[in-house]
């Protein structure tokens, strides 16, 4: 096997990273329930008590060290639209 082989099987767990909009530089677990990663991760955001879904997407996967990285883009055409932080400065 490579360093580069993508490898998974059902109940393995692989990092996510994402890239891009409010989770920028974020990480998080996930666990494969099919023996494959998501092609696209869709979070739920709370700015200001008000709640939008937020599409990742472009998934880009490497093995590193024996564990599985998957590589999440923003996808601001998927998503829901955010409120500009001007604006949110303004209804206060």
């Amino acid at each position: 096997m490579t360093n580069n082989e993508v490898t998974l099987s059902r109940g393995d767990e692989y990092i996510v990273f994402y890239t891009g909009g409010p989770y920028d530089g974020q990480t998080d677990t996930r666990v494969s329930t099919d023996g494959s990663y998501d092609t696209e991760v869709t979070v739920l955001v709370s700015l200001d008590g008000k709640e939008s879904q937020v599409v990742y997407g472009d998934a880009v996967a490497k093995n590193v060290g024996g564990q599985l990285q998957v590589h999440y883009t923003w996808d601001t055409a998927a998503s829901e639209a955010l409120e500009d932080p001007e604006d949110r400065l303004a209804d206060q």
